[in-house]
């Protein structure tokens, strides 16, 4: 009976449960329904088995597609982790200047996804935007939507401004969470500023940082409201990541079952490459330890 009393704290849990049964398993379940089935229309579906599997990994478009997206995130994470960590240390620890720097850092994380794309429409406009007609101004061409290298340097500008905030945010906490008796050691042992960030800041702020590196990696890997905004995937298919291409199959070519496929295949890749991440980070952290 006492066992009974001290396992009712579950039932606190149980509304969580059910919401994310009904927000993501019960989806879940549904697309896997339509992979396995060839729809015609309602009530209209014949049982096709790992056809569209087999389909979706043949499918060409969706490996250039995947290996457009694996050298988005990685140059994405290249610039913001270190950029981040960067701005952390750089910013104000203690009074008015902290809280200032703070809201101004989290500004750009409370823009909506699409506004964020029309913003960077505007801004790099060669005729009127203030960054597009500046570097035109300077004798330099540009024009992202005539040129696959511009397009691919535009987006991820955009995606660094609107998403480094969040890594400095994450690392800030970690640097304030440091007790500042590890400082004052190492002043008195005479440590340099390199020796202090290798040695005391980097390794207490790991468990941050990993967070910061799954969830970029994750966000980076399922973008789409920015670059379809700021160039529909062009010019071309040069910036059709995964998720545009997706998109495509599913509401451009109502392939519901190839796109459920893919779209599993999509969410494999994702629980694959942040299960490596997060080994990878951990092993490291031992490695260090001992």
């Amino acid at each position: 009976m006492d066992k009974w009393k001290d396992n009712k704290a579950w039932f606190l849990v149980l509304p969580v449960f059910i919401l994310v049964a009904f927000s993501a398993i019960i989806p879940l379940m549904t697309v896997v329904n339509y992979s396995l089935q060839d729809i015609f229309g309602p009530g209209q579906r014949v049982f096709v088995g790992i056809e569209w599997f087999e389909e979706v990994l043949a499918d060409t478009r969706l490996h250039e597609a995947l290996w457009r997206q694996l050298a988005f995130s990685g140059l994405v994470l290249l610039i913001e982790m270190p950029l981040g960590i960067l701005i952390a240390l750089i910013m104000p620890k203690k009074g008015w200047a902290a809280a200032a720097s703070l809201v101004t850092i989290a500004l750009p994380l409370l823009i909506p996804w699409n506004v964020i794309g029309t913003i960077w429409i505007i801004f790099t406009r060669p005729d009127i935007g203030l960054f597009g007609a500046a570097i035109n101004g300077m004798g330099i061409p540009f024009d992202h939507t005539a040129s696959p290298i511009q397009a691919w340097i535009t987006v991820m500008l955009m995606e660094v401004w609107h998403w480094t905030p969040l890594v400095a945010l994450l690392a800030y906490a970690g640097l304030r969470a440091i007790p500042e008796a590890y400082f004052q050691a190492a002043k008195i042992d005479g440590a340099s500023a390199w020796a202090i960030f290798r040695y005391i800041q980097l390794p207490k702020m790991r468990g941050v940082l990993t967070i910061a590196l799954l969830l970029r990696f994750m966000d980076s890997f399922l973008i789409y409201a920015e670059p379809f905004v700021l160039t529909g995937g062009g010019p071309g298919n040069t910036t059709t990541f995964l998720s545009i291409y997706l998109v495509k199959v599913a509401v451009g070519q109502f392939d519901l079952g190839p796109a459920a496929a893919f779209s599993l295949v999509y969410f494999l890749i994702i629980l694959l490459f942040s299960w490596l991440f997060y080994q990878v980070l951990q092993n490291v952290g031992r490695g260090e330890k001992s």
